[in-house]
């Protein structure tokens, strides 16, 4: 066995690479190995349709976009913008970090862009917490209530995508309610362990666990806030299935309504997976099965996502120019900060100056 001497052992070859890390690279490993591997999932399932499918669904669904399709999505996206800027106020309020609804949308705006455009789908969700959160004077809480107003969210969407599922022709109709069942199941356990830990105990655990009932408790559950959050909701969901079935129109697919909509909601509900780049691989690999098992074709399926992905990214756009926007702001006062702190100091004397005070044409002698 071929070895080799690390911190004066002597370890097998085959381990180094595993145990040897360049001094410094620790952290950076960490902190980029989940965005890549995020990134990978996404691409592979890209690579794995392009294989079995061949580049035809990709470039149809390019080619098949349109400017009535993108200022379509563009609409409907300002209405579920503003819903869910909505949904986050309303929850930010009820954790006592509440804020206008205007600047709300515009945070908005630059998180679903940031989430568009970068792995994971939640960066920009945390920017826009971080941001409130230092405005407000508690980052944790604005954390906080970035989390919960997603969570409630994609709740409802889960409830809805059932109820959607069981009423209308699916192709996970017949396994539908064990699916539901065990979901049910886990989330009873989930809640019954987290009532159980905020009741014992001193630990980070407990500590997390009462600041979860809590919120849940006092925010969520208040009754001034539930009902917001259910009709934000399904405003957002129904914009967003809307600008999908416009996708699938855009793409040339005939399926009834119906069809199309219980498609959209098994779509939707795998893209709250965060991997890839803004949905791209999970989308058309969950569109390709779907539309496969609904007798409609993985290649439509990879074609109407193709769609619906541009879309989408054409409609949060207005994103990145309030990201421009910020960081011209900020050059602005950083520009202004220095040439203020610039204007108080005096100028230096020239020589002449000195000549003047010093007839000697030295400089004055120190005092003391």
């Amino acid at each position: 066995m071929r070895v080799n001497r690390v911190a004066g052992r002597r370890v097998p070859l085959f381990v180094v690479p595993l145990r040897v890390v360049p001094i410094g690279m620790g952290p950076v490993v960490h902190r980029a190995g989940p965005p890549l591997l995020r990134l990978t999932c996404g691409l592979a399932v890209l690579l794995v349709l392009g294989q079995h499918l061949g580049a035809a669904p990709f470039q149809e669904g390019l080619r098949a976009v349109t400017l009535p399709a993108v200022g379509s999505a563009v609409a409907i996206t300002v209405m579920t913008t503003v819903c869910s800027a909505w949904r986050w106020r309303v929850v930010a309020r009820a954790l006592g970090v509440g804020m206008p609804l205007a600047p709300a949308v515009g945070a908005y705006y630059r998180s679903q862009f940031l989430n568009s455009v970068l792995p994971g789908g939640v960066v920009g969700d945390l920017h826009r917490g971080v941001v409130h959160g230092r405005r407000a004077g508690h980052v944790g809480r604005a954390l906080r209530a970035v989390g919960w107003e997603r969570f409630s969210g994609q709740l409802v969407q889960a409830a809805l995508t059932g109820i959607v599922l069981l009423a209308l022709p699916s192709p996970v109709r017949p396994v539908l309610p064990v699916v539901l069942a065990s979901v049910a199941g886990a989330t009873a356990c989930a809640a019954l362990a987290v009532r159980r830990a905020a009741r014992r105990g001193r630990s980070r655990l407990t500590a997390a666990a009462r600041t979860v009932a809590g919120d849940v408790r006092h925010g969520l559950l208040a009754g001034d806030v539930w009902p917001q959050l259910m009709v934000a909701s399904v405003l957002v969901i129904a914009g967003h299935t809307t600008t999908f079935v416009i996708a699938a129109r855009t793409a040339g697919c005939t399926a009834p309504m119906a069809e199309l909509v219980a498609l959209a909601m098994l779509v939707q509900t795998a893209m709250v997976l965060p991997l890839g780049i803004g949905g791209w691989g999970l989308r058309e690999g969950a569109a390709a099965w779907a539309f496969a098992a609904a007798g409609l074709g993985a290649a439509t399926g990879v074609t109407v996502a193709i769609v619906y992905g541009v879309l989408s990214l054409a409609a949060v756009v207005p994103g990145a120019g309030m990201l421009l926007a910020d960081a011209a702001s900020r050059g602005r006062r950083a520009g202004a900060a220095r040439s203020g702190s610039g204007a108080g100091r005096l100028p230096p004397p020239d020589e002449a100056d000195l000549d003047r005070r010093c007839p000697t044409g030295g400089p004055p002698a120190a005092v003391g």
